[in-house]
């Protein structure tokens, strides 16, 4: 692929650095040029492997070609009228499908948004209209974003909050069970129950909002029987049960949605990211009584369901009838835990393997009897990494756990030298 030849990492940085806010500029100093599928090519043209998928954006894969056949085609016939002034046919194709897939209670009505944290914005605006209720209750290592209503919803300060002042109010925190760092299911319960008691009541509490697996938190599914118990505490006293799906939606878990594994239907979903493989686009998916519950031009902005973006949606829906994405999905999860077993059967620093599908991670720690994390060693094993070619991510409360967001269609020996980079480093580190 042919290049301006005064364009290279070096130069990008130059202006990075001189014109990029601080907050916004990424450590990394490789600039990505092109790509294909789970590779990236940077503008000196060294080649990469991408386990990262732009933290989950690119299930299908860097440029798949039915997505961006039907992104050029969407090009040549509309870009864009704002759908609150003139609507299109790709924003209710749209809805009609996601009504037809997302396994909320009876039928489902859609509106479109930009990212995920303002799906999750306007979720909380939603779950406040059908309910007349102020209080919204999230969990310990929980994501949502980072606007300042869901910065509010994060379940981790740092980086989210810090330098940013007081947060919204009307917003509670309960356990999220991860035994493996000594919260277990009854006790997370037992928390959820003394925040409805002590901090926010039935009768003021909204909505309850929850990851399935969690994202930046670590990657940690909630048991079936923990979401089959917040079903019964939201009927119990008339909340709502909110799923976010940003990250683990579309696939990522073996199943188009990650709560399809505990068998519950919540109120409300909340998606984006991979649901149009790169383009910006969201989502909240809710039954309809709830989802029309606000009044005339309440929900909506100048660029939501964007025409080009419900193209690309449209298409990642077609190629997942057609390449049995979730099947492939599940057979790179099995992959993946195969060869993290392997790890902690080899490595000392190695332990806590798991998955849900395709969304797998491990942790690094001191050593297996302690538990101890080692934030230090997982940021020594990406940089590591990215110096052998291999772009990588971390997540978790400790910052020790290593995810895996790789495209679900990476070739399998691209697959397998990606996890012999990681290997080669485990081997490295002390």
């Amino acid at each position: 692929m042919s290049k301006d030849s005064n364009v290279s990492n070096e130069s990008l940085a130059a202006l990075k650095d001189r014109y990029v806010a601080a907050g916004a500029a990424s450590p990394n100093n490789l600039f990505a040029d092109h790509a294909k599928n789970a590779e990236v090519w940077d503008a000196d043209g060294n080649r990469m492997i991408d386990f990262a998928g732009g933290i989950g954006v690119l299930n299908l894969g860097h440029r798949h070609p039915k997505v961006v056949e039907a992104v050029k085609d969407q090009l040549d016939k509309l870009m864009h009228t704002c759908q609150t002034v003139m609507p299109y046919e790709g924003y209710v194709k749209v809805a009609e499908k996601l009504s037809q897939i997302t396994p909320v209670r009876g039928h489902a009505k859609v509106m479109l948004a930009n990212s995920g944290a303002e799906a999750l914005e306007n979720a909380v605006k939603i779950a406040r209209a059908a309910t007349g209720r102020t209080n919204v209750i999230c969990f310990d290592g929980g994501y949502h974003g980072r606007t300042f209503m869901t910065m509010a919803m994060n379940g981790k300060v740092n980086p989210y909050q810090g330098d940013f002042g007081p947060m919204p109010g009307m917003v509670f925190r309960a356990p999220f069970p991860v035994p493996y760092h000594g919260v277990f299911e009854e006790e997370a319960l037992r928390g959820l129950e003394m925040t409805l008691k002590t901090d926010s009541s039935p009768e003021h509490t909204a909505a309850i909002f929850i990851e399935p697996v969690l994202g930046e938190g670590g990657f940690y599914p909630a048991p079936p029987s923990f979401m089959k118990a917040l079903r019964k505490i939201c009927d119990e006293h008339g909340i709502l049960l909110v799923v976010d799906e940003v990250q683990s939606g579309f696939g990522r878990t073996g199943k188009m949605f990650a709560v399809e594994h505990s068998g519950i239907e919540p109120d409300m979903m909340t998606m984006a990211k991979s649901m149009a493989d790169g383009m910006p686009i969201s989502a909240v998916v809710g039954t309809d009584k709830i989802m029309d519950s606000s009044g005339p031009n309440s929900l909506g902005g100048t660029y939501t369901g964007s025409p080009v973006s419900c193209a690309a949606v449209l298409a990642v829906l077609e190629v997942f009838e057609e390449e049995d994405i979730l099947g492939m999905s599940q057979r790179l999860g099995e992959k993946l835990a195969n060869r993290m077993g392997q790890w902690r059967d080899r490595y000392s620093i190695v332990d806590n393997p798991r998955n849900a599908g395709a969304m797998a991670a491990f942790e690094l720690v001191d050593s297996k009897s302690s538990r101890k994390p080692r934030p230090d060693l997982a940021a020594e094993l990406l940089k590591k990494s990215k110096e052998k070619g291999l772009i990588l991510l971390s997540c978790g409360m400790y910052g020790n756990s290593i995810r895996f967001l790789m495209p679900v269609t990476i070739e399998d020996d691209v697959l397998e030298e990606g996890l012999d980079i990681i290997e080669s480093v485990l081997a490295e580190l002390p």
